[in-house]
């Protein structure tokens, strides 16, 4: 035990006593002091030092009508909100999970999912009230003071070991741009914001309640599995109603005001919006991975979970004890591009060799790695594979003693990495948000069926619509179905 002269013990007692005053600021939006050990400053560089990486890994989703609106909005939201000297930037990212989020500093993003999902301009007004809420209440940063500051993906399910991901980048490139999820008192405060924001805009909140509505409809869709914005952003006890309670008062706070809602307008802006994965970026079908663009493709071990993003594709199974990834390397050449991830990723190689992978020049090196937490070995795999120009690294890992479980795994989808010829796959098509206009009275599944969407997709594309299938539509009501997928 060490003791403290007491001068110096006087003295660190006040010291400690500065800085706990210096650490209790007054919240903005309840005008309380709570424990805050970031000043505005800290959460202003924060959310610029997040902003490249959030877009390095979903890329930003290019359409300047939507970028346009929802930058009108949100500036115009944030001049009323608590905070209205952040330097504020909405964007839209190039994602079809149903989520939308911010961090501090006043950076919100909409994924083009959640654009998709939103059926006139009052719902998206909420869910931006909603999320500058979380910004103006301070949320993220109370959460930082806590030290519970942390990360989460938009992985949909996929679970590895942190020192998979550590070495993998898969904490920094794939899944590291969320906080921890808020509690339910956090968001419920930021309910009431959106209902308030949105409402002092011009926007009907009812609207926001009803979208809390489709959220759901996607979770019991999906089998309980949460929607991306459902797991970040847990659903207090009757948050719809209560989301319509508050709505109701300030309706009668605007003094008979017309509050807008703003379909058909907001219909029309979407039409054309990319919806679902961008096969063009890569995806999987009957466990292939194909990339229509870089023309290539590699097997997928069965029943392993992937997500692809713009840095690189994961892999694994459900258990989370194995890691696959593919990225590119900054090199091209075999030399260079093991050179580079050598300097970046140290770890002992226990074998080098030389090899053809389907005719294409590769490197295969084994090593393994101490994880000094655990004090388990993990053996890594890795490929780096030469094609037209390109070299492309292939990771694999496990634990030592479970490594023999998957190396077969690693072998086959390492060694199927091959030319992509398929016409039928290189040109493949997204799919599109097309809006249409209801060309006589009839019910929503009449008016899908007339549409071409199949009936394994009819109660998708109803809560697409924010309708059920046996919703009366009314001549001339716009509503949307998409273009094919294919040419």
């Amino acid at each position: 035990m060490i003791t403290l002269h007491p001068i110096l013990m006087k003295f660190s007692f006040l010291l400690l006593c500065a800085g706990f005053l210096a650490s209790c600021a007054t919240n903005p939006v309840t005008g309380k002091k709570e424990f805050m050990l970031l000043s505005k400053e800290q959460e202003v560089q924060m959310g610029i030092s997040y902003d490249p990486q959030v877009v390095a890994s979903y890329g930003l989703y290019e359409d300047d009508k939507i970028q346009q609106f929802i930058t009108t909005q949100g500036r115009l939201m944030a001049r009323i909100s608590h905070r209205p000297d952040l330097p504020y930037e909405f964007k839209v990212l190039d994602s079809p999970v149903v989520n939308a989020f911010a961090v501090p500093g006043g950076f919100v993003y909409f994924t083009r999912g959640i654009m998709a999902h939103f059926n006139n301009e009052a719902e998206f007004a909420g869910v931006l009230g909603h999320e500058i809420g979380h910004v103006t209440a301070r949320h993220s940063a109370r959460q930082y003071s806590r030290q519970m500051l942390g990360q989460v993906g938009l992985i949909a399910g996929i679970i590895v070991s942190p020192k998979f991901a550590e070495f993998a980048d898969v904490a920094s490139q794939g899944l590291g741009l969320l906080f921890l999820k808020y509690g339910r008192d956090a968001e419920t405060e930021s309910d009431r914001l959106g209902v308030e924001y949105s409402t002092k805009i011009g926007y009907d909140a009812r609207e926001m309640a009803d979208f809390f509505q489709t959220l759901k409809r996607l979770t019991d869709q999906s089998g309980g599995r949460l929607p991306t914005f459902m797991s970040t952003h847990p659903d207090p006890a009757n948050r719809y109603e209560n989301t319509k309670a508050l709505a109701q008062k300030w309706q009668q706070r605007s003094n008979g005001r017309n509050l807008k809602v703003g379909r058909d307008s907001y219909l029309n802006m979407i039409d054309g919006l990319l919806y679902g994965e961008d096969p063009r970026q890569g995806y999987v079908e009957r466990n292939t991975f194909y990339h229509p663009d870089l023309k290539f493709q590699y097997p997928i071990p069965n029943g392993w979970r992937t997500v692809n993003t713009p840095s690189q594709v994961q892999m694994a199974p459900e258990d989370g004890n194995a890691l696959m990834t593919l990225s590119l390397s900054s090199k091209n050449n075999l030399t260079q591009a093991e050179q580079a991830y050598m300097e970046t990723h140290q770890f002992e190689v226990t074998s080098r060799n030389n090899r053809q992978v389907n005719g294409l020049n590769a490197r295969v090196v084994q090593g393994r790695q101490v994880d000094e937490q655990n004090q388990q070995v993990i053996n890594i795999l890795l490929y780096f594979i030469e094609y037209e120009g390109r070299v492309y690294q292939l990771l694999g890992m496990a634990y030592q003693q479970q490594y023999g479980n998957y190396e077969s795994s690693f072998l086959r989808t390492m060694n199927g990495f091959d030319r992509l010829t398929d016409a039928s796959r290189i040109n493949v098509q997204p799919e599109r948000i097309k809006i249409v206009k209801a060309p006589r009275t009839t019910n929503l599944r009449s008016l899908l069926t007339s549409n071409g969407i199949p009936n394994d997709r009819l109660e998708e594309f109803a809560i697409l619509n924010g309708m059920e299938l046996n919703t009366q539509v009314e001549s001339g009501t716009l509503f949307k179905v998409v273009d094919k997928a294919r040419n």
